[in-house]
């Protein structure tokens, strides 16, 4: 019994020994490790969270917070002698962001800004957007010449761009193309051909003189009209430049007076345009000669500022005849919120173009559980770019590889009564 006793004692002096050994374990690494494992457990889960909305889009991504909206820009004319071309496209802008509405719990604000009609302003409102490293993407530019500029100063910050109306070749040519730059308008190459086709075969004129303003729209669209024209077997009998604020063009006319066209075709803007078509009722020699224009010219501006001079006359453009049920609804909610009808050709390009970007953020965007929104800049420029079948107003939306996605259709309308009635159509 002494000996167990002793044995017992000793195996209990042990036992203390060895807890003494192991500490309490409050402030020792060991005992942290072996301890509770839910809180390493809610920590990985954290991590896990963190990690899917981690920015990993090779150009960068947009940050919006909880409750913020997602701002777009437009980018178009809506000031000046031209304004009644962007403002209406700016209304087909506005009419698609009130019908979407929201994306994912976030609202949808536009950032406008006027680019008039040229390559400084497209410059400086270029700058402006690419300043607020908020914004997602821009709708613009109405003209052209402002979205040459405009396109290497917001494709140079990954922004993504897309033009209603923009028509000249040179901005979806693969060797001046800007990769974040896509559009809803038609390629001149299919307007200038267009034209060139009514011109020859329709109204069987073969003496024809095209005026440009040095503009990559109103250059580009006279080119590809004499080059089309003169492979159908016409003759370009003049081919001339004037400022686009010219105020006197009484020489240039007279000069072409003396070539002897049939018809002039100068695809320029309203103010040129409309003093083109007032001098040529004036000169000797253009008695009877055909006039005609593009949709640079295209608004009730322009026939506000030609009077009874552009009766008669020809205008190239997109062709208006939608007759779908979208385009019905777009009418009644334009007539509701403006208070009156469109009042320029490509409305309906800048809804589409909107839509355009605003499903491609929808299917791009990542939202954590608190509503945080990530959208990445190249993921959406992969996404806009892959825009196949879309429905629009326009009508079967799908992009090529140079960013051109119309489905081009054009009319040659006619001024009668004051008013553009179309007269033919073309789809290539």
């Amino acid at each position: 019994m002494k000996r167990i006793s002793w044995l017992t004692l000793l195996m209990l002096l042990l036992a203390m020994v060895l807890v003494a050994c192991g500490g309490s374990g409050d402030d020792t690494e060991p005992e942290a490790d072996a301890g509770d494992t839910s809180a390493d457990t809610t920590a990985d889960t954290g991590d896990e969270a963190m990690e899917e909305m981690t920015c990993d889009d090779s150009i960068g991504c947009v940050e919006i917070a909880p409750g913020d909206p997602i701002i777009i820009a437009s980018a178009l004319v809506i000031t000046g002698p031209n304004e009644s071309l962007g403002l209406d496209s700016q209304h087909g802008v506005e009419i698609a962001i009130e019908q979407r509405g929201e994306i994912d719990g976030h609202t949808i604000e536009l950032q406008a800004e006027d680019e008039g009609c040229n390559a400084e302003g497209g410059q400086t409102a270029g700058q402006k957007i690419a300043s607020n490293p908020s914004i997602v993407g821009v709708i613009g530019t109405s003209c052209s010449g402002a979205g040459v500029p405009m396109s290497q100063i917001v494709c140079a910050e990954g922004i993504a761009m897309i033009s209603p109306s923009n028509t000249a070749p040179v901005l979806t040519d693969p060797g001046s193309r800007q990769s974040c730059y896509f559009r809803t308008a038609h390629n001149d190459k299919v307007q200038g051909r267009a034209m060139a086709e009514y011109v020859y075969n329709e109204l069987g004129l073969t003496k024809a003189a095209a005026i440009h303003d040095g503009d990559p729209y109103t250059e580009g669209l006279a080119s590809v009209f004499r080059d089309a024209f003169t492979e159908l077997g016409g003759e370009i009998v003049a081919f001339e430049a004037e400022a686009a604020d010219a105020t006197n063009v009484e020489p240039l006319l007279t000069s072409i007076a003396a070539a002897g066209p049939e018809i002039i075709y100068y695809p320029v803007f309203i103010p040129l345009g409309s003093l083109i078509t007032k001098t040529a009722k004036e000169i000797d020699g253009l008695e009877g000669v055909v006039l005609a224009a593009a949709d640079g010219v295209q608004s009730p501006d322009f026939i506000d500022a030609s009077g009874a001079a552009a009766e008669g006359m020809y205008v190239s453009g997109p062709d208006l005849g939608f007759g779908n049920e979208i385009y019905t609804t777009f009418l009644e909610t334009y007539q509701a919120n403006y208070g009156t009808e469109p009042t320029a050709p490509f409305h309906a390009h800048a809804y589409d173009a909107t839509n355009m970007l605003l499903n491609a953020i929808a299917s791009v965007a990542q939202v954590g559980d608190d509503g945080t929104m990530l959208i990445g800049r190249q993921a959406l420029l992969d996404a806009i770019g892959s825009t196949s079948g879309m429905e629009g107003i326009t009508g079967t939306i799908t992009c090529d590889e140079n960013g051109d996605c119309a489905d081009p259709k054009i009319a040659v309308s006619q001024v009668e009564d004051g008013a553009f009635v179309a007269v033919w159509s073309y789809e290539p």
